[in-house]
């Protein structure tokens, strides 16, 4: 079981496993050198993937706010650009009160060739003394959505949450478990957490995670002005959202008009992300505005009988989306760097349509449908950032990925939950294709979209 407090993540953007998952393993890297005199110099490594969008993923931003003890969840936005050309000033980062030699130019190590021998998604962290002796040495796997491993451990090592009450590992066991004791598929992942925390503390995260995702549609909904970056790619959120306003007096609306709302959702958060802001990995960054647009869906236009029933059912929601998330994180991955993009915008859509289809009533065989029918048709898809940004074609995958999300939900509802192809049997054909994958493909920029569209 990987439990939604891992999984569900707030923090900042661009990106989970290049943004968050390195300023974790910074901050952790910091903390251990508390114990350690005389260190006088750090050097930060960063190989493949990592190395190669740095900038454009904001790597290098998050390994510094990272030294300087801060967190995802609780850094400002708003105060990242200052600390960020502090440090750049000073040549230093203060950690437990000392200064410490951290020149970003000269000791942050971008290295596009050495192939790393676990994850592409790997950097290593060393201190010196005045002598110029490593005195600490640590690697780091960034694994995607923010989870970080030792390099030498293994990547479920962290995340096997002992003596819960229905354990399950594929989606087989998991209808074994909601057949056998009459529980959905949220009851199941609800009494697994409470092996862990007490109801009330689950339900208070859920209803934050929940405040979260609609905070960053409301604010991507009103900024306006161009990304950050070389593209300058403009905001659209604001001016769609002031046109499907507008619109909403007009006899003339269009069947597909809901559709148009969806996207704006998606696009806002991921608006949001692109920029830097405060989002919720689900299960990554990048990926980050599906399953909050389709919450939205939920919320704004499926007809609930009270407020206390809808937010039983956002509850129900993410619960079920927990679940289907942790069987894909535990049997393949969610890392765009490992498996490309299906393993992000694909599981999001697989998540939201389970989730959305628990919300609605469907029993847990058609959840498990809506999940595979979700990730059935993402299969393939490539992570080719253009400019190593979070942009292009990022933010739009995540407008069709939510749609397509309501689309596996729907589909899944009218039927009887009986279909060929069951999630365990697309989870391993993600793992296989992102496997065949080439590099070029995976949050490299060296493919794709990213070398095919030019820069203006």
């Amino acid at each position: 079981m990987i439990s939604l407090f891992d999984l569900f993540k707030v923090g900042i953007g661009p990106s989970s496993s290049h943004t968050v998952g390195p300023m974790r393993a910074a901050q952790r890297f910091a903390a251990s050198l508390a114990s350690l005199d005389g260190v006088a110099r750090i050097r930060v490594t960063l190989y493949g993937s990592l190395a190669w969008t740095a900038q454009g993923h904001a790597t290098d931003t998050a390994v510094i706010l990272g030294l300087m003890g801060e967190s995802p969840q609780s850094v400002e936005p708003d105060r990242v650009a200052g600390i960020v050309a502090d440090v750049g000033a000073r040549g230093s980062v203060v950690i437990h009160g000392r200064g410490i030699a951290f020149d970003p130019g000269a000791d942050l190590v971008l290295d596009r060739d050495t192939i790393p021998p676990v994850h592409p998604n790997t950097m290593q962290f060393e201190a010196f003394d005045r002598a110029g002796a490593v005195v600490a040495c640590v690697r780091f796997c960034s694994v995607g959505g923010g989870f970080i491993v030792h390099e030498d451990a293994t990547e479920s090592a962290g995340y096997v949450q002992p003596d819960v009450p229905f354990d399950f590992a594929s989606g087989v066991q998991l209808l074994e478990q909601t057949g056998r004791n009459g529980l959905s598929i949220a009851e199941i992942v609800m009494a697994n957490e409470m092996a862990l925390r007490p109801r009330a503390e689950i339900e208070a995260y859920l209803d934050t995670i929940i405040d979260v995702m609609m905070a960053c549609i409301e604010r991507g909904l009103r900024q306006t002005g161009t990304l950050p970056g070389r593209l300058k790619v403009r905001r659209r959120a604001a001016a769609l959202y002031e046109r499907l306003r507008a619109g909403e007096g007009s006899n003339a609306r269009s069947a597909h008009g809901i559709m148009d709302w969806i996207s704006l959702f998606a696009i806002a958060v991921n608006e949001e992300n692109a920029a830097g802001g405060r989002v919720v990995t689900a299960p990554t960054n990048g990926a980050a505005g599906i399953i909050p647009a389709v919450l939205r869906y939920y919320r704004d236009f499926c007809p609930q009988d009270s407020a206390a029933s809808t937010r039983q059912g956002m509850h129900d929601f993410l619960l079920t989306a927990a679940a289907i998330g942790g069987l894909f994180k535990l049997n393949a991955s969610i890392s765009g760097a490992e498996v490309g993009c299906q393993g992000e915008v694909g599981v999001a859509s697989s998540m939201a349509g389970a989730g959305l289809a628990a919300a609605l009533g469907g029993n847990p065989l058609q959840v498990e449908n809506a999940a595979e029918i979700g990730m059935e048709h993402h299969l393939g898809m490539t992570c080719d950032p253009v400019a190593g940004l979070v942009q292009i074609p990022c933010i739009e995958r995540n407008a069709f990925g939510a749609v397509k999300a309501i689309n596996a939900a729907s589909l899944a509802l009218h039927g009887d939950g009986i279909h060929h192809v069951s999630l365990d049997q697309v989870i391993r054909t993600m793992a296989e294709t992102g496997r065949d994958m080439s590099h070029r493909y995976k949050e490299t920029s060296l493919g794709g979209l990213a070398v095919n569209l030019p820069e203006c």
